[in-house]
């Protein structure tokens, strides 16, 4: 596999280990997904100022409103995060080269 590839299957692979922590197994309760980013992405939430966090990512992710994230919605976070390192490394990268 490709490193693009075994990140991808990484991603998946994370995402069922936390979902499947209930009796659903296909989607993360708000506890599964607490749980994930706390210890997934430790460094995100110890930057959060706001204890309702998990309560606001949950709010926003959740397209269909039955209180579960699938991998569809999950897959918004991942992206939002990704996107933020990324400009992150980009602005690192330019003050290196002054």
């Amino acid at each position: 596999m490709t490193e693009l590839e075994k990140c991808m299957e990484s991603l998946i692979f994370i995402f069922h280990r936390y979902a499947g922590q209930d009796d659903d197994g296909r989607k993360l309760s708000k506890k599964e997904l607490k749980k994930l980013i706390e210890e997934e992405l430790p460094s995100f939430i110890k930057a959060q100022k706001n204890p309702q966090t998990v309560d606001s990512i949950m709010k926003d992710l959740d397209l269909n409103k039955d209180d579960k994230l699938d991998f569809e919605e999950f897959l918004p976070l991942v992206a939002g995060l990704a996107l933020a390192c990324e400009k992150c490394y980009n602005s690192r990268e330019k003050k290196g080269k002054k």
